[in-house]
């Protein structure tokens, strides 16, 4: 298992390559690994390259539901995101993408920024 942060920096790898389920895995195996005070938070990552991999294999029905729980699950992480998580922005990107789903989403959309600009 990876720390953390390597776990974020592969994971954006991956989706920033268009493979979302292969990040998914990272996030899982960290969600899997993390103690409960995050678990919600990397459930949440996970669900969200999840919900991303359903939509760009045309399956809106699961994409909605996915990215809803994902954007539900990391929202109250807002105040206090570990690991620079971009929560905020994460949530944002997730229930805006959920309100165009179904109109043409450019690939590089896909491809949120899990971490705060440093």
């Amino acid at each position: 298992m990876l720390p953390p942060g390597e776990s974020l920096r592969e994971a954006q790898r991956l989706l920033d390559a268009g493979r979302p389920f292969h990040a998914h895995e990272v996030l899982e195996t960290a969600w899997k690994a993390c103690d409960d005070d995050n678990r919600e938070l990397w459930k949440g990552l996970a669900q969200l390259a999840v919900g991303i991999t359903h939509l760009r294999r045309g399956n809106t029905v699961g994409a909605v539901r996915l990215l809803t729980r994902a954007a539900d699950r990391i929202e109250p992480y807002a105040e206090a995101a570990p690991h620079d998580v971009a929560v905020t922005d994460l949530t944002a990107w997730a229930r805006t993408l959920i309100a165009h789903i179904g109109e043409p989403v450019a690939e590089s959309e896909l491809a949120p920024r899990l971490r705060k600009a440093i």
